[in-house]
């Protein structure tokens, strides 16, 4: 039996009060707003230490794979990214690691265009397939034994402005995507497609306008029944809506880090069946039966 661990919008943060103001650019000034006056800053503060403590949660349970869903920052700055990289230690030592970047991670145009989430996790977007990539990195395929496969998308954009975090996939990792899993090497695997944006929220439905995955109609037309599941992040809250025999089974990992809500998923593949999965805090074991 293969053990999947999955977790997302981890957000570790710096001081950014003792950051220079002039280079944190406008978007930034903007969402720090949030980040102090609504307590935010606040919710994550412990955030790089409970990273560390949710990589040590997948050596503790002997994980063959980990997956990470994005925003691995609050506000894309390089020492951000620096200090995630170096909480995730214990499972970015070796290459069972799939992580895709969030919106935060491209917050501004200054880490859009120094690609520093590629500069600083770049070696985990090798693909075994690589005849698949289209849009830089992406798609990329990760094989998991010989049971399962993940596949990660970016759906990450900069926002037009702040207050937007829309994101879509695009045409050309769509494409890619459709003749992805159409390859026979795939037909008795169990595949995970992670992608930061939800394709639906915690009722069912679509996100947000300003918020939600432009094109998750278009992505949930490709990864079709219960063979895949689609694991993303963006929405703070830890759900999923099973297969529905049409549509793929959907893991939403909320924020793994914020405070009071620490946790992730544990997911069990067998035979190239997803056969349980269970919703964890830290230090929690699954339940069974």
């Amino acid at each position: 039996m293969l053990r999947l661990v999955h977790f997302s919008d981890v957000h570790v943060q710096v001081d950014y009060r003792r950051e220079p103001w002039l280079p944190l650019g406008w978007r930034r000034w903007a969402a720090l707003v949030e980040m102090i006056g609504m307590r935010r800053e606040k919710r994550y503060a412990q955030a790089e230490t409970t990273l560390g403590q949710l990589a040590n949660e997948a050596v503790r349970h002997k994980a063959d794979h980990v997956i990470l869903s994005g925003d691995l920052t609050a506000m894309a700055l390089d020492e951000e990214f620096r200090r995630a990289r170096v909480a995730l230690e214990p499972v970015a030592k070796n290459p069972k690691f799939s992580v895709i970047p969030g919106n935060h991670d491209v917050y501004a145009r200054d880490a859009w265009n120094e690609d520093r989430f590629g500069r600083h996790f770049g070696d985990f977007l090798r693909s075994d397939w690589p005849e698949y990539q289209s849009e830089g990195a992406f798609p990329y395929v990760h094989l998991v034994g010989d049971e399962a496969a993940v596949i990660g998308l970016t759906s990450a954009r900069v926002p037009l402005f702040p207050g937007a975090a829309v994101g879509w996939v695009g045409r050309k990792q769509l494409e890619a995507l459709e003749k992805l899993v159409r390859d026979p090497r795939l037909k008795d695997r169990f595949t995970f497609v992670a992608v930061h944006h939800a394709p639906l929220n915690p009722k069912g439905r679509p996100d947000t306008p300003t918020h939600g995955l432009a094109d998750a109609r278009s992505l949930l037309d490709i990864v079709r029944g219960p063979k895949f599941a689609v694991l993303f992040g963006h929405i703070h809250k830890r759900y999923n809506h099973p297969s529905d025999g049409t549509r793929p089974h959907l893991f939403g990992a909320g924020s793994s880090t914020s405070k009071g809500h620490e946790g992730y998923w544990l997911y069990e593949v067998e035979r190239g069946e997803l056969k349980a999965w269970h919703k964890l805090r830290i230090g929690e074991n699954p339940a069974r039966a």
